[in-house]
């Protein structure tokens, strides 16, 4: 997993808290914060200026805080989405690729929604698809945790909200 997963990870939970998604800024300032770059580097990345970097890193931080029930901050946004999103989070330094390193992830592990089977990809084994609903049930569970209704995991883990109320059953 990579940065680009981090941020789907952090904009899908903002967006079922809040209906709206990650804005360029917001998402830079998580990347750049994990690479530990400053608001001054940050803000010329995005064309604008260093204070507006940080007042909108301000309320990005006090959002993120809300949906965790813990306090975000620059200092702690990497501690925090490992133990939030249940990865080992390794970020080298900015001039090296960066990349996650972890299990437990609680993405959905699709760029996008496959509405029809594509005949190009192999038959999905019994022993893949059963890795696939435990993973789906860890998933729903996870975000059960998070506050999420049941209506808002169907929307994010694009399942039927009739699969997401199964797993109560299941257990």
């Amino acid at each position: 997993m990579d940065i680009s997963k981090v941020l789907q990870f952090v904009d899908e939970v903002v967006y079922a808290k809040t209906g709206k998604r990650l804005s360029d800024l917001q998402r830079g300032i998580i990347e750049g914060t994990l690479k530990r770059q400053k608001y001054k580097d940050i803000a010329e990345k995005y064309n604008c200026t260093t204070n507006h970097s940080k007042e909108v890193g301000y309320e990005l931080w006090r959002m993120l805080s809300e949906i965790f029930g813990e306090t975000v901050d620059k200092k702690h946004l990497q501690s925090i989405l490992e133990r939030q999103s249940n990865q080992n989070i390794i970020f080298a330094d900015s001039n090296v690729n960066s990349n996650i390193l972890g299990s437990g992830c609680i993405i959905n592990n699709s760029d996008s929604p496959n509405p029809t089977p594509d005949k190009s990809q192999p038959v999905t084994s019994d022993l893949q698809q059963q890795s696939k609903n435990q993973t789906q049930i860890e998933q729903v569970e996870k975000l059960r945790q998070f506050g999420l209704s049941d209506e808002q995991i169907a929307e994010v883990l694009e399942l039927p909200l009739e699969v997401v109320k199964q797993v109560d059953l299941e257990e």
